[in-house]
Formats: C-alpha cells, structure tokens, sequence
C-alpha cells in the first residue's frame, strides 16, 4: 500500500487534448479506486488555451479537466514523476526522469473525441491495474 501520493504525467504536444483526456479520466477512476494517486496534464509545446473540444467533451462525460490552461512540462516535474505517459517524442532532457511510457494508439481528437477518449480509457484502465500490482 502506498502512503505518498504518486504523480503521473500525461504529456501531449500542445497539453491541450490528449494528455487532458488521459488526466481527467485517470483522477476520477483513481478516485474511485481509493488509490493514492494524481495526474496532471502536460504539453511540451503548450497551446494558449485548451482544445475546446476536448473541454466539451469532458463536460459531457461529466468530467472537467485537472488542468485550467496548458502548462509547459517541467524537469523537475518529469524527475518526481512516479510514471510519464506521453502521447509525443519527449525532448532529450526528459528522457532520464522517471519511467516512461508512448502511447501511439490514440487517434487525434480533432478529428474525433469519442475514439480518442475510448482509446485513452481503454489504456488508463491497463496502468491502473499494472499500477495497483506494484
């Protein structure tokens, strides 16, 4: 059993889309769980606001996003990070921080936000039962 809380970082180009997805939907279903964890969302090129279709669709799910606005990963974020999950190339400097992990299985959410949020639950409910076994 954890006694800290353990940060994971979901980090999409613009932190304006799939990363806010992945956080908002990994909060709420480690909440329901009980467990002692938290995501945040993260850009390496963060937008100015975030994608308002993503903000709708949440909305509609009954979810809000973790994040108010994109915000630029951090190193010393991505160093304290329990795991990194990135939907992009990370630049160099991340590479040594934390485990990371690609997921390249997630469809633009521009282009759809159901697919994207399908694929994003489907690979957040695998972390979580990987991360509750650690």
């Amino acid at each position: 059993m954890m006694t800290e809380i353990g940060t994971i970082v979901f980090v999409c180009e613009h932190g304006a889309a799939k990363s806010v997805i992945a956080a908002a939907y990994f909060n709420s279903l480690a909440r329901e769980k009980g467990l002692d964890l938290m995501a945040v969302a993260r850009g390496t090129q963060p937008d100015e606001e975030l994608s308002p279709k993503t903000v709708i669709g949440l909305q509609k799910d009954g979810l809000t996003p973790a994040e108010t606005k994109p915000r630029k990963l951090a190193p010393e974020e991505a160093g304290s990070a329990r795991r990194i999950i990135s939907f992009c190339d990370l630049p160099e400097e991340y590479h040594q921080a934390a485990v990371i992990e690609r997921w390249e299985d997630v469809p633009p959410v521009s282009e759809n936000y159901q697919a994207a949020r399908d694929a994003i639950v489907k690979n957040l409910h695998c972390l979580l039962a990987e991360l509750t076994q650690t």
